[in-house]
């Protein structure tokens, strides 16, 4: 398929008559076709295309109908029918009256070449140039940033449905692409054990008939990959990626091989972050966060937050489940900076904050970051009584911490801990700790001296800061913006249903996010530009009638 730049033009003119007439007067399609034109043209896909083939459908209509489908949340088919039927959609679309539409598979092959062309961000920050030259967007401004979970596009399994049904999908994709070398194979018990779906009620009840369910699907797996391994095998199956996946969660989920088949324990798993959850989608994740437990992936959305401006999302995430939000900030600031978009002051809450990020986002790039950092653990700070690490005055250059008593560390040692982090061990002299008359108040060792561990100088210092100011009025006052972030999410998940993956895969639950990011970003710029005032938070009614009595 091969791209012709299309002519955009102005809307045929009986399209706009009959849309200005019929649609009401604050359609935001109609509105964002007056304010903001057509915001892409088929130059900036044409990377996506090859040089000959058939005429490809204007790739800049395809890319506006993805992100009206997702303000909407609507299917393929019915973002297809939309195009038919709507009026509205045909005048932000250019289209005359009569114009057909299209079949809804386009949809999916133009994302498909979003993908391939790796242009999932084309729409988006086409999108964001739009709005600066709106003057709705700002470098150095105010951000915040929360992430939220998502589902993957399949079922939650278990670790016995997990590898049966890994065994099923491996068999069901040779019985396509081998039907001749799979039935040379194949086990006449076989059929009765994958013919179906593997699910919970079709499973023994007893431990004892599970276990050896468990064992006789690993011995099946085992038959089959050795089968493979036999070099008259043809080489090409080994490629097969179902194939691939059985190996994987053979590995993880098996000991060798060689004698009896054993399941690994529970202690012996690969970590979350390795550990597939479902053949059918290996790139989602067992996460947990809080009390929240779920397979699939996070995002992470970041957006503006001024008073004279709309709330614009300026940059999207998405990583697995098992992702710590600590790792997501500094490329979120490089990204930022890339486009001129670096906020000044950046709100987000705990789970992003550490003391090296405080560091890195304002030395690297002169970031304030305002959100609570953890408080000091240790029982003098918990209490609230005796003399916690920030009582005693430490000199860096000397290399030296000085107790509220006025002695002197008798060790200082720098060392690296078993996460990777740089940390200062100090230890006070015996003899001055033995003889100390508030002994009971600053350790709680019956023999020994008071020890304490520091981080290097420049976390140390901004991490007491940020304690420190955390507790201002000032702080709590700055920080309560932040919680605008959670309209945000609730707005996504609501209107374009972003909770759940609508696709298999990072990648392509990552495209997801970023159309709707981008839907949300119109929806509220029109509303910004068209003086529609911002929806105030609604109380229940129970809090209504509460308040009136």
């Amino acid at each position: 398929m091969t791209l012709h730049p299309h002519s955009i033009g102005p809307v045929p003119e009986e399209t706009a008559r009959i849309a200005h007439a019929a649609c009401p007067k604050g359609n935001p399609y109609l509105q964002m076709r007056d304010l903001l034109g057509t915001i892409y043209d088929d130059q900036l896909f044409a990377v996506l295309f090859a040089p000959q083939g058939q005429p490809a459908l204007a790739p800049w209509r395809l890319a506006l109908v993805s992100i009206m489908q997702f303000a909407e949340g609507l299917s393929d088919r019915q973002a297809a029918e939309a195009v038919r039927t709507r009026i509205d959609w045909k005048y932000a679309l250019n289209l005359e009256l009569s114009h057909p539409g299209f079949d809804f598979s386009v949809l999916s092959e133009f994302r498909a070449r979003l993908l391939a062309g790796h242009g999932e961000q084309l729409l988006f920050e086409t999108m964001l140039e739009q709005f600066k030259t709106h003057g709705l967007l700002k470098a150095r401004g105010h951000k915040r940033t929360d992430s939220t979970h998502i589902l993957a596009a399949i079922r939650t399994l278990n670790r016995l449905e997990c590898v049966g049904e890994t065994m099923r999908h491996a068999l069901e994709s040779l019985a396509v692409v081998a039907p001749a070398w799979l039935l040379e194979q194949v086990r006449p018990e076989w059929k009765e054990r994958y013919e179906h779906r593997i699910q919970e009620y079709r499973l023994p009840a007893s431990k004892a008939d599970r276990q050896a369910l468990t064992e006789t699907i690993g011995a099946d797996g085992f038959s089959l990959l050795a089968a493979l391994a036999d070099p008259a095998t043809p080489a090409w199956l080994r490629e097969v990626p179902a194939l691939e996946i059985l190996r994987r969660v053979w590995i993880q989920q098996f000991y060798a091989p060689a004698g009896p088949v054993q399941w690994r324990s529970n202690e012996d798993l690969p970590p979350a972050a390795l550990l597939i959850q479902s053949p059918h989608d290996v790139e989602a994740r067992f996460g947990v966060k809080r009390t929240t437990t779920w397979t699939g992936y996070k995002v992470h959305l970041t957006e503006t937050c001024e008073e004279d401006l709309p709330n614009l999302i300026t940059h999207v995430a998405t990583t697995d489940a098992t992702v710590p939000d600590t790792e997501l900030l500094e490329p979120i600031h490089a990204h930022l900076a890339e486009r001129d978009l670096l906020p000044a002051e950046h709100q987000v809450d705990a789970g992003y904050i550490d003391a090296g990020i405080l560091v890195t986002a304002a030395r690297v790039h002169q970031v304030d970051l305002l959100g609570p950092v953890k408080v000091d653990t240790n029982w003098q700070a918990r209490q609230g009584q005796g003399f916690a690490a920030e009582c005693f005055e430490i000199d860096w250059e000397a290399k030296c911490v000085t107790s509220p008593q006025g002695k002197r560390s008798a060790s200082w040692k720098e060392r690296v801990d078993h996460l990777g982090h740089d940390v200062i061990d100090i230890a006070f002299g015996w003899a001055d700790c033995k003889c100390c008359p508030v002994r009971s108040t600053c350790t709680q060792k019956k023999k020994g001296s008071r020890t304490m561990k520091l981080l290097p100088q420049a976390q140390c210092l901004a991490l007491y800061a940020a304690r420190q100011r955390q507790q201002t009025p000032e702080f709590r006052e700055q920080y309560a913006k932040r919680a605008g972030i959670e309209g945000t999410l609730s707005q996504a998940v609501r209107r374009s249903e972003m909770r759940r993956s609508r696709y298999i895969g990072l990648a392509r639950t990552h495209l997801q996010h970023v159309l709707t990011a981008a839907a949300l970003n119109l929806i509220r710029a029109v509303a910004w530009l068209t003086e529609t005032p911002r929806a105030k938070t609604r109380p229940s009614r129970f809090a209504t009638l509460l308040a009136a009595s």
